[in-house]
């Protein structure tokens, strides 16, 4: 089936649908990984998106339920160069495009990935529209124009949990409190802006029993469980747009160890009085090579964001811990006299390298030494 791609500096793609007919209007972004498509595909991070792989093949191992990072996929288009629709592999339970089907998200090929990419790159992530049945360039440009972008939105609203529950090793259970008794060695509460389930699962691996809340529950009734520690998740968009959580986070501050992610990492940044901006393209890949300044080290890391912690704007008393080493930019800070500390990136990886794990150590040290 015939499919167009329109953005908004008047570019337009010819492509092909192998999910049927649909249109979606959104923010184009491109991700560098080789494989762990379904990963990318239900990572809350990618709301409001229109996503293109670099590698050229997808959909070649299928799809399986131990990959799912959520309960269901998120960005609005997938555009691939070439769709293999008969996958290969032990763990698969289906292909992409059913996958895709399932959820109502439009999956495109044949398009001049690379070309599209060089495109956002030079001109940034840009509002896009991709249809099967508007087959007029001029129009779906012009729709692209008129779709509002993610900038001042709050699309963590639409995205994290409404009501509390713990995480176990099968999943998640509903419940509004810890439970006493269990051998689990700390109380983590969990912000959910749009949380992955492998932050869950590698918490949970660490002694942690883990109780997930909305984003905007209030820091009393946090406090009031007496945690051990508090864990603030990624999540989409921009962090400034996100309503009713700075003030949340600054009442946690200095009462209970803070260990931030992603779009976490960013409103503990807007919590210290620092500023974010919008990076031209983003970072999205799972080989962004990021250097520890503690240790000298260098990490090959996990990223999926379009926003960053201007560090200019940072309070003395908050040091910047990891910088990216292709541009430059903060990923990773920590406060001086407080046991708080985040970074940019995804050490939960999936997909991506697992350099960065240590960070949940670190979480879980700061938590015993706080006692």
């Amino acid at each position: 089936m015939k499919a167009l791609i329109g953005l908004e500096d008047g570019t337009v793609m010819a492509a092909r649908s192998f999910t049927g007919p649909g249109e979606a209007a959104g923010e184009i972004v491109f991700n560098t990984s080789m494989s762990g498509y379904q990963e990318v595909l239900t990572d809350p991070s990618y709301t409001g998106q229109l996503v293109t792989m670099t590698y050229p093949l997808i959909g070649n191992y299928g799809v399986n339920p131990e990959d799912m990072e959520s309960a269901k996929v998120h960005p609005r288009a997938f555009l691939v160069r070439e769709y293999q629709q008969n996958p290969s592999n032990y763990r698969a339970t289906g292909t992409l495009a059913d996958f895709l089907g399932q959820y109502g998200v439009l999956g495109v090929e044949g398009l001049d990935t690379r070309m599209l990419t060089r495109r956002i790159r030079t001109g940034g992530a840009m509002r896009a529209m991709v249809s099967t049945e508007d087959m007029d360039g001029a129009s779906l440009v012009r729709r692209a124009r008129e779709w509002p972008g993610v900038v001042g939105r709050d699309m963590v609203a639409g995205v994290g949990t409404a009501t509390p529950y713990r995480w176990e090793n099968k999943g998640l259970v509903p419940a509004g409190a810890f439970v006493e008794g269990t051998a689990d060695r700390f109380r983590v509460v969990a912000y959910d802006f749009g949380i992955k389930y492998n932050q869950l699962r590698l918490l949970k691996g660490r002694g942690c029993q883990v109780l997930v809340v909305p984003a905007t529950t209030p820091a009393t009734e946090v406090l009031a469980l007496k945690p051990h520690g508090v864990f603030l998740s990624n999540g989409p968009g921009d962090p400034a747009g996100v309503r009713g959580v700075v003030d949340n986070i600054r009442q946690l501050l200095g009462a209970v160890p803070v260990f931030g992610i992603c779009l976490g990492h960013q409103m503990l940044g807007l919590a210290y009085g620092a500023a974010t901006y919008k990076l031209k393209f983003g970072h999205r890949g799972g080989n962004q090579p990021v250097k520890d300044l503690l240790t000298g080290k260098v990490e090959i890391t996990s990223q999926n964001h379009g926003f960053c912690v201007d560090p200019v704007t940072l309070p003395n008393n908050v040091e910047v811990t990891h910088i990216n080493l292709n541009d430059g930019s903060l990923e990773g800070m920590r406060h001086r006299e407080w046991p708080a500390f985040s970074v940019q990136y995804h050490p939960e990886y999936a997909p991506g390298p697992h350099d960065a794990e240590y960070l949940f150590d670190r979480f879980t040290q700061l938590m015993e030494q706080a006692g």
